[in-house]
């Protein structure tokens, strides 16, 4: 009987512990999540009666809203050009590494921008970019080129904020790769220096083998960050000049809370095609971690 009791109490002793953390993700993540489902099939104002509509909104979104489609492709850009953060983070964090003088100094300023709010990003860049004033121009100027309105051209805006969005996200992909190379194993280096391996060789067959953990965590943020992004564009340009800013999450936010929004339905819609976007990386990266896992057994 004891024995019996020990095994059951065993098994059931995770379970007491997962529970409570279940029912809050089940509670703040996947109720919420099938509501928005939910309500994308209505016209709700937020306040009122809601009407049925069905698959209206999708009908709308992907075949005649034409801002929708400027959100997905401002999404695309960000999510290219955002990977940037990757390899910036990865040579950063290979300087620090090193024994110089001054190295505190230095990683103290590599730092900065991680610790600081995502506003304050925003009103820096915009000062920035600012055409009369900003320090952009003045080094343009150097160089002889004409001052440029960055975040008044509807052609520039979104890749000055891209490269706002880099400046943090860039220093969150350093301290990760930081992290990891405090576990890289310093007697597979010394193996490969005493067979002649160095630079650009040490690197690529020694040094990012074993840095794979931190290069597909960094993937994972960076990816989500460029989905997700709101803040910035919401700080910078209010998704203008003339809408070309604009991109998922902010275009939700639009017409379901903004000014001249309250399109619960339709905002929601939005939702749940950016959700649908995201679950298709985050599924990848679960299989990634799965397989992962496996070949580890």
């Amino acid at each position: 009987m004891t024995t019996w009791y020990k095994k059951n109490q065993i098994a059931i002793t995770p379970w007491l512990f997962l529970i409570p953390a279940m029912a809050m993700f089940v509670l703040y993540v996947v109720y919420p999540i099938a509501q928005s489902f939910n309500i994308s099939l209505y016209k709700w104002d937020g306040l009122g009666e809601a009407e049925y509509v069905g698959m209206a909104n999708y009908e709308k979104l992907l075949t005649r809203d034409r801002a929708f489609n400027i959100s997905v492709w401002n999404n695309l850009k960000w999510l290219v050009f955002y990977l940037a953060a990757i390899p910036g983070g990865l040579f950063i964090a290979l300087f620090l590494n090193q024994t110089v003088r001054g190295i505190r100094l230095y990683k103290s300023l590599f730092f900065f921008p991680f610790v600081i709010s995502q506003i304050v990003v925003g009103l820096v860049f915009t000062w920035f970019y600012d055409p009369t004033f900003g320090l952009f121009n003045g080094i343009i100027g150097v160089f002889g080129i004409e001052p440029v309105n960055v975040l008044g051209d509807p052609e520039l805006a979104t890749y000055g904020i891209i490269a706002a969005g880099l400046w943090p996200q860039t220093a969150y992909c350093m301290i990760l790769y930081l992290t990891g190379l405090n576990a890289v194993d310093p007697e597979q280096v010394e193996a490969a220096r005493l067979d002649g391996a160095k630079g650009l060789k040490m690197l690529w067959y020694v040094i990012l083998p074993q840095l794979r953990p931190a290069t597909f965590i960094a993937f994972v943020v960076t990816i989500i960050g460029a989905l997700r992004s709101f803040d910035l564009i919401s700080i910078m340009t209010n998704g203008g000049p003339f809408g070309s800013t604009r991109v998922l999450s902010f275009y939700m936010f639009e017409k379901s809370l903004s000014e001249y929004g309250f399109r619960m339905g339709y905002g929601a819609a939005i939702a749940v095609i950016l959700f649908l976007i995201m679950l298709v990386f985050i599924s990848y990266f679960l299989w990634r971690m799965y397989q992962d896992e496996k070949g580890e057994r």
